[in-house]
């Protein structure tokens, strides 16, 4: 394993003597280990004087030399090739800083800042040897630590207190382990892993951009707000990609998001993964795709889209890839990928950058060998004495340069100063280390005292990285810009810009803001927003279609929680969570609290309350209407004529009694008898109407003591007449006459009173302890609910019926036992008859009466009085009144006693 191996496993003990590591460092073939200075006499960069001096690392040419084969992993002694525009943009964004502090009277006042800048060259060990060589100060000692010693006792050699750079993740990583040892902060500008956020594997590292967990959950919260519950992910197969999409699984965890697939890129098999990356878009149902991966991974991707032609996806970016000006300004990128959102790293003004860039000549900075590169390649000539790395393969017939052209033409990523990203996280990095050190220079308290002399505070020519270190942890200053900076660790606050590709008149792409994420907070002007579709609607991918308002998810067995079926509500529950958001200008919190109403389907439905009932969609509850058996409708008006009709019908038997009572059929087991009975029956057809119309309380309790008395009297008089019957038959026996003496009328009318009594008796306590109530009947299911008298004492109830049920049982008993008796007219077949009758009918009333629904349970109760009345009515008259009115010729005595 090679010591960058090392480096980058975090397995470098930080007790290990830091020479051993520079003599790995400069160990060439064929020669002793040595100490060379650090970096190679033709190494450059941009040097600036000054009472304090920072250091800058950034990869400004990103071809290295050609490497001795045996050695590949270890940098040499050449320069590197191929002039990077963005990150020449970030030097100069530095250096800007930098004149601008030394220029304000109240920052740093009286101390001028510095900055000495090295390449490197986007290669780790180039990386690794430039920061060494910062530190050190460029001197010719093998050991950093002896070098500063020297430069604090008035050597020429300075090292940099501090480091801006680190471009990467992993260089980061590195440069951090490698500067822990001595405490030398490293301010990073561009690396986002979250592993850097742990502060004790590095304790030594800042940033100015945000840990990539935020992004993932800015990008999670859209998916949510959008309704995007079906979501694919392609993700470099590294940190970024993998933390990233597991960050987003958590995000969106509870909130009916799903991954559709997640797909990985490895670079060193970029067509081969690209390929089965697209096969799988292609493949799914998703129509949004969330890519966590680097610009060059991205373009891959889209090439093998266009080439299968899926250009109906809307993508998700990253801030790896949102803001690329290469892959905005590929061909195929329009035709597969417009309408993109994604997060970028936030962007800001820099006041007078732009004018600074412009104003930039080799003529006026002659030292500049990186400026003099570029103004080479920008106007395709030569410059005098030029000395740089290209110098000598450059044609000679390339025309001179004057040094002195002006730039303010020229529109290329370095002078493009319309969205400053990482050059402001520079920017931003310069006046923090510049804060910090404004704290430490100006000794508020004894804390900023020198450990070595306790009564003088530092001085610019002896600033201590452990001491600058203490003072990056605790700043906390407002930029030029209006910003608020501080650190939270090693991060700063997360701040993002919401970026959309949108589609130019000319059919080019532009990036286009369309919100900002700040913390957990994130405001978004979605209307402004140009989808894949080149609208303003919002796509929809879902793997199953939002459930209407008046369903419920119930989930697939073996599916995601995303792909469901709708099920109805059941009977009284409703759902109605689904709604539509209002479009515009949102903020959304870190759980989009405003927008919980319809950010999912309903997964339960919710019952309603006792006295609400759904409507016909399930949608709403609705106050329920109070049903009851009504005289105006049919069923009450059909029971009310039948009762009517009854009463009419008992009356006119009771007519013609009245007018016949002097003939042998009515006088036939006592008369009197078989008014009061025709009496009662009367009772019995009208108190059923105390059934129908609205339910009260006196109503309630008057019905059932009138049902339960007219009852309990008739059938009290159709028992005494069996008796009557048995005692007359019996008295005709020889020895048997007294019998009817000890029955005779007024013992029956005693009787019959006697009998009817009880049940008052039971009737009174019934309604005196516990009385039927009127009370809506809401377990019965349905929008009306029926209004009924509720009976609070079921044993009351069973009691009157009891009673009734007893006195016919004992009735039909007698009748059957004198059923044959030898009369020509014998009434006991009569009562047999309709006590049989009578007995059926409230048999079976009592399970119709217990399963009946609403309002049918005072039918079935009504039904069984007047069935049952009527059968004692038919039963016992109609024979009577057919020899009265159709045969008179039997009313007669001979024809009663024959046998």
């Amino acid at each position: 394993m090679s010591w960058l191996s090392w480096f980058s496993a975090g397995r470098w003990p930080s007790s290990a003597p830091l020479v051993i590591l520079v003599g790995l460092v400069s160990r060439r073939p064929g020669l002793a280990l040595t100490c060379p200075r650090w970096g190679a006499p033709v190494s450059r960069g941009l040097f600036q004087d000054g009472d304090v001096v920072i250091g800058g690392l950034f990869h400004i040419h990103y071809k290295p030399p050609a490497l001795d084969h045996h050695f590949a992993d270890q940098p040499d002694y050449k320069e590197c090739t191929g002039l990077e525009q963005l990150p020449l943009q970030y030097i100069y964004a530095m250096m800007f800083a930098v004149e601008e502090i030394n220029r304000s009277p109240r920052l740093l006042p009286g101390v001028t800042l510095g900055y000495h800048i090295r390449d490197s060259c986007a290669r780790h060990p180039w990386a690794t040897q430039a920061a060494l060589s910062l530190v050190s100060g460029g001197g010719s000692a093998c050991n950093p630590a002896a070098t500063q010693q020297n430069a604090s006792e008035g050597g020429s050699g300075r090292g940099v207190p501090l480091i801006i750079g680190g471009a990467s993740s992993k260089t980061a990583m590195i440069l951090s382990r490698v500067l822990g040892p001595l405490s030398v902060p490293l301010m990073s500008y561009q690396s986002s892993c979250p592993c850097l956020s742990d502060r004790r594997q590095f304790p030594n590292f800042f940033r100015t951009i945000p840990s990539d967990i935020y992004q993932a959950r800015a990008i999670a919260r859209l998916a949510i707000y959008f309704k995007w519950t079906w979501i694919g992910a392609v993700v470099a197969n590294n940190d970024y990609g993998l933390v990233a999409v597991k960050v987003f699984q958590e995000e969106t965890q509870g909130s009916g998001v799903c991954l559709a697939f997640v797909e990985t890129l490895n670079r060193q098999n970029i067509a081969n993964d690209a390929r089965r990356a697209a096969l799988a878009i292609k493949a799914s149902s998703a129509r949004v795709i969330l890519i966590f991966s680097w610009y060059t991974d991205v373009r891959e991707l889209f090439l093998q889209l266009a080439q299968m032609n899926v250009t109906d996806r809307q993508f998700l970016a990253s801030e790896a890839w949102s803001t690329s000006g290469n892959l905005l300004q590929h061909p195929v990128t329009s035709q597969v990928a417009s309408g993109v959102v994604g997060t970028a790293i936030r962007s800001s003004t820099i006041v007078g950058f732009e004018d600074y860039l412009r104003s930039l000549t080799p003529s006026a900075r002659p030292d500049d060998d990186i400026l003099r590169d570029f103004w080479e390649k920008q106007f395709a000539c030569r410059l005098r004495l030029s000395n740089g790395p290209n110098s000598s393969d450059r044609s000679t017939s390339l025309p001179l340069c004057r040094g002195d052209e002006s730039l303010e033409g020229v529109n290329n990523l370095f002078t493009d100063t319309s969205q400053l990203r990482q050059a402001y996280n520079v920017y931003l990095a310069v006046y923090a280390a510049a804060h910090a050190l404004h704290d430490l220079l100006a000794c508020p308290n004894a804390t900023a005292v020198s450990q070595d002399d306790s009564a003088t505070c530092s001085s610019p020519r002896n600033v201590k990285p452990a001491e600058l270190l203490q003072r990056l942890n605790d700043v906390n200053f407002t930029t030029p810009q209006g910003e608020r900076l501080y650190f939270q660790g090693a991060d700063i606050p997360a701040k993002y810009d919401l970026v959309n590709w949108q589609k130019s008149r000319d059919g080019s792409l532009k990036l286009v803001l369309v919100g900002r994420v700040d913390g957990y907070q994130i405001r978004m002007n979605d209307t402004a927003v140009q989808w894949r579709s080149g609208s303003s609607q919002v796509p929809a991918s879902v793997c199953s279609e939002s459930c209407p308002p008046g369903t419920r998810v119930a989930t697939r067995k073996g599916e995601p929680v995303c792909c469901f079926d709708c099920i109805r509500c059941a009977e009284g529950e409703i759902s109605n969570a689904t709604g539509e958001g209002t479009r515009g200008v949102h903020t959304l919190s870190a759980r989009l609290d405003p927008f919980v109403g319809h950010i999912s389907d309903s997964p339960n439905c919710d019952r309603c309350p006792l006295e609400f009932w759904p409507n016909t969609e399930h949608t709403v509850c609705v106050l329920r209407q109070l049903d009851f058996l009504a005289f105006n409708e049919t069923l009450g008006v059909t029971l009310a004529a039948v009762a009517v009709s009854g009463a009419v019908a008992t009356t006119a038997v009771f007519v013609v009694f009245v007018y016949y009572r002097h003939t042998p059929v009515v006088r036939a087991n006592n008369s009197e008898l078989s008014f009061l009975l025709l009496l009662s029956l009367q009772l019995c057809f009208l108190c059923s109407l105390l059934f129908i119309g609205r339910p009260s309380a006196w109503s309630c309790r008057f019905q059932q003591a009138a049902f339960a008395i007219s009852f309990a009297l008739s059938v009290s008089c159709l028992q005494v007449k069996t008796i009557v019957v048995l005692a007359a038959f019996r008295s005709a026996r020889p020895g048997a006459g007294a019998l009817m003496k000890w029955f005779g009328p007024g013992q029956q009318r005693g009787s019959v009173c006697v009998f009817t009594c009880i049940q008052i008796v039971i009737c009174i306590i019934w309604l005196s302890l516990s009385p039927p109530e009127p009370k809506p009947d809401f377990g019965t299911p349905g929008l009306k609910v029926t209004l009924k008298c509720d009976m609070a004492s079921v044993v009351g109830f069973s009691l009157v019926l009891g009673y009734i049920g007893l006195l016919a049982c004992s009735c039909l008993l007698l009748a059957f036992l004198a059923r044959k008796l030898p009369d020509n007219f014998n009434e006991a077949k009569l009562i047999t008859f309709s006590m049989l009758i009578f007995c059926a009918v409230w048999v079976a009333f009592v399970p119709a009466y217990v399963s009946s629904p609403g309002k049918y349970t005072v039918a079935v109760e009504i039904f069984a009085i007047l069935a049952s009345s009527f059968g004692l009515l038919v039963c016992i008259f109609a024979p009577k009144c057919f020899i009265i009115l159709v045969r008179p010729e039997r009313n007669t005595k001979k024809y009663m006693m024959a046998r």
